[in-house]
């Protein structure tokens, strides 16, 4: 993820979705037998974005093992095509690296094998980030693993927070300091911003919105994704205060368009104050040296919580894989605590299991080290039709966002976004 790419994708093609009802296998299906005693070649499908994460870690272990990983990259705007299509095809590869976010799509259709037992052996079980093992939960059977893993929080830039005259130590703690700094930051020049977000983009804006809806108490996706809740008071304050941040004209021009493409942009250049943004920023951020940069938790209206969105990549077995052990034996390995200090952590990455929090590759840097902590209490989204409502640019998650934050009735935006999410929830339970 350079700009969070999970925040990035589009939503699941209708002709992907049917695919997958066509696939037909049950979800504790065996996933074919590992036959013969010879080197195995296990096949893992990812999306292009993250293709060199994976990478990196396919490398070394095939430089260690008889078995070999061989990796597919796929364009990142067709990878849930190529998915729903293989697997109603039955073709899918014995890995599929998937963004968390769409393991309910796929978990309840059967799509992947039951991995609970081996999920459960692991000596470090209780430890594998827990939001993303519930996403790839479905009915009590976990199907997938954290792979790469990103997480939200508020990013500020400390030398605005020194030149509008804040404490650059105490970044803001509830809605109403933040809108306060946010303005002391604009008013330094034309150029300089209080806060800045992708208001055109639908994965970019749940990524970092809704860790505000739940730091406030608002479970906005209930009753395992079947519930949709933003018509509560919660959601307002948070549309109102991205609205009052609009209107005052503290975040740039280019917020209510920005797609995703770009949107970190403004931040890491050092132009804007604040801006909530994922863990993958971090490595862009400690490269340059124009600036000074801290983070906080994303916090709740009156600053009594905090959240985070934990996002990023799970990886999972296909139901109709032939070498199931060797796929495990893969992804076992690349949880076990070397891969994820000195490959995963020494990239810059955040690692997958909580207890290695404070590894000395994540620790040098006490920023990453505080993202790294929010993990273990922080979300994931559950919804079958994440991509359609939420992801998808022309979906009922952004209209209501857009209406919300820069149209002139947000009571409206909100109770016909309401509406229609429900709507797509109930769609997908048929």
């Amino acid at each position: 993820m350079g700009t969070p790419r999970s925040l990035l994708r589009r939503g699941a093609l209708p002709a992907a979705g049917a695919a997958l009802v066509l696939l037909g296998v049950t979800a504790c299906s065996g996933g074919g037998s590992d036959s013969g005693d010879g080197p195995q070649t296990v096949t893992l499908w990812v999306a292009s974005p993250t293709e060199a994460f994976s990478s990196a870690l396919v490398d070394a272990y095939n430089k260690t093992h008889k078995n070999q990983v061989k990796v597919t990259g796929i364009p990142d705007d067709g990878f849930l095509q190529k998915i729903g299509t293989a697997a109603g095809a039955r073709s899918l590869p014995d890995i599929v690296v998937s963004d968390v976010v769409y393991l309910p799509n796929y978990t309840s259709k059967g799509v992947f094998l039951d991995l609970t037992s081996r999920i459960k052996a692991l000596p470090f079980a209780s430890s594998v980030a827990p939001a993303h093992v519930q996403a790839g939960t479905w009915e009590g059977k976990q199907y997938a693993v954290p792979h790469k893993l990103a997480s939200s929080v508020l990013f500020y830039n400390k030398d605005l927070f020194k030149k509008a005259g804040l404490d650059p130590e105490k970044p803001p703690a509830d809605f109403e300091e933040l809108l306060a700094d946010a303005k002391k930051i604009r008013a330094l020049g034309p150029d300089t911003y209080g806060y800045d977000f992708g208001g055109n983009c639908g994965g970019c804006t749940a990524y970092t919105m809704m860790p505000f809806m739940w730091a406030g108490g608002a479970d906005v996706l209930a009753d395992q994704g079947k519930t949709a809740n933003f018509g509560n008071d919660t959601v307002k304050q948070v549309f109102g205060l991205y609205k009052q941040l609009w209107d005052a004209g503290v975040m740039p021009a280019n917020a209510q368009t920005q797609d995703g493409s770009t949107w970190a942009n403004n931040f890491v250049s050092g132009h804007v104050g604040m801006m909530a943004q994922g863990s993958a920023i971090v490595g862009d951020l400690q490269k340059q040296t124009g600036f000074d940069w801290g983070v906080t938790r994303i916090m709740s209206p009156d600053g009594s919580g905090t959240s985070t969105f934990v996002g990023g990549d799970a990886a999972a077995i296909s139901a109709t894989s032939e070498h199931a052990d060797a796929a495990w034996d893969f992804l076992s390995w690349t949880l076990q605590d070397k891969q994820q200090v000195d490959i995963v952590a020494k990239n810059g990455d955040l690692p997958v299991r909580t207890d290695l929090a404070g590894n000395p590759n994540t620790a040098k840097d006490p920023r990453t080290k505080f993202i790294m902590d929010g993990v273990a209490g922080g979300k994931t989204p559950f919804a079958l039709p994440f991509g359609q409502a939420f992801n998808d640019p022309t979906g009922p998650w952004i209209a209501m966002v857009r209406g919300a934050v820069f149209g002139a009735n947000p009571d409206d935006a909100i109770a016909k976004g309401q509406q229609a999410i429900q709507k797509a929830l109930d769609n997908a339970q048929q």
